[in-house]
């Protein structure tokens, strides 16, 4: 399934919630999503990495649904098409 058709079938299903809840809110969750992730991380707990990166991705693909933004698109432009590895820093 293509990033694009996720994120409509999200959009579908929890759009009006999300927009009750408005995006500082969404937000505010998407943070505590990630610490579970690092956390998960810290632990090296494989199931535990995939089951907060599906949290982390909702949460994304939610906020993006509230400003109407296709994060694929420009996912696809800027790391598929485009290569900005050489702009990190990293040893």
């Amino acid at each position: 399934m293509e990033l694009t058709k996720l994120q409509q079938i999200i959009k579908e299903k929890y759009y009006t919630v999300d927009a009750k809840s408005g995006p500082l809110f969404l937000l505010a969750v998407l943070f505590e999503e990630v610490g579970e992730l690092a956390e998960a991380v810290r632990r090296n707990d494989v199931a535990g990495v995939e089951e907060e990166l599906a949290d982390v991705l909702f949460m994304i693909l939610s906020i993006a649904n509230l400003f109407n933004i296709n994060p694929e698109k420009r996912l696809i432009e800027k790391y598929v098409e485009g290569d900005p590895s050489e702009r990190w820093d990293l040893p």
